[in-house]
């Protein structure tokens, strides 16, 4: 287990999902957490518990609305006010929204722009220079097999996930010579509520059972014929805080049953 023993991790996203998983990893290795996410506030604080119970760390949740920078900033300042430090940044955050460019209302782009990319970005901006205070720092951006390929009708989320690994090259670049690492991890089908609206759409649209849908997303885009899922992203974002990761910089490391190797 890698040790985390007192560092502080910010995930946004992470009430559920993906996000969800990999807070439980870290939380698992010992590092007190901020979540952040969606989700009525008697659940939220109901997850907060369980967590504080189960790992035995310190778990705050901050609101902050990802499409606006100055409450992006303020979550991190926050953090590192209520817990003393922000040793590890995830971003992974994101919405989705599906239609032709044509038809794709620009408000819809202006907002998966807002979330998936911009608040990458703002969060970064606002952690690098505690993490260079520290001494040493992890920031890992949950991209997407969208950042290496596409697909029709997803515009702006094939933008914002291609954007998300220049930014990360850009910082590994900045930092190279520092503690501080950027990486970039790229899941293809995970069975999270995001991927479940698309499951259901699916099977609403062509009058298909839910298993066939689910079926037919698989087998279109990831040969394995598996979803990849929330724990396994969690393991693989632990192994970029380890030292045994502290040349891993600017990578996109592809979990996604070998979609992009097509």
């Amino acid at each position: 287990m890698t040790e985390l023993q007192g560092k502080v991790a910010v995930v946004t996203g992470s009430t559920s999902g993906i996000g969800l998983g990999i807070a439980r990893a870290l939380a698992g290795a010992g590092a007190h957490l901020v979540l952040n996410g969606f989700g009525d506030a008697p659940a939220i604080a109901s997850l907060r518990e369980r967590l504080v119970g189960e790992f035995k760390v310190r778990v705050r949740y901050d609101g902050a609305d990802l499409a606006k920078p100055a409450e992006v900033r303020a979550l991190i300042e926050r953090s590192a006010a209520e817990l003393g430090a922000v040793d590890i940044l995830v971003n992974n955050a994101g919405i989705q929204h599906v239609a032709s460019i044509e038809e794709f209302a620009d408000d819809r782009w202006d907002a998966v722009i807002a979330i998936n990319l911009s608040a990458n970005f703002h969060a970064i901006k606002a952690a690098l220079p505690l993490m260079r205070r520290r001494g040493w720092g992890r920031i890992i951006n949950i991209s997407s097999a969208h950042g290496l390929v596409a697909s029709a009708q997803k515009v702006a989320y094939v933008a914002a996930k291609h954007g998300v690994l220049g930014l990360t090259k850009v910082v590994a670049l900045e930092t190279a010579t520092t503690p501080i690492t950027c990486n970039a991890i790229c899941p293809g089908w995970v069975l999270t509520p995001l991927v479940q609206k698309q499951i259901d759409d699916l099977a609403r649209q062509e009058k298909l059972a839910p298993e066939e849908a689910k079926r037919r997303l698989l087998a279109e885009k990831q040969p394995s014929g598996e979803f990849a899922t929330p724990e396994q992203i969690g393991e693989l974002a632990l192994f970029l805080c380890s030292d045994a990761a502290a040349q891993i910089r600017g990578a996109a490391l592809s979990i996604d049953g070998a979609w992009t190797a097509q």
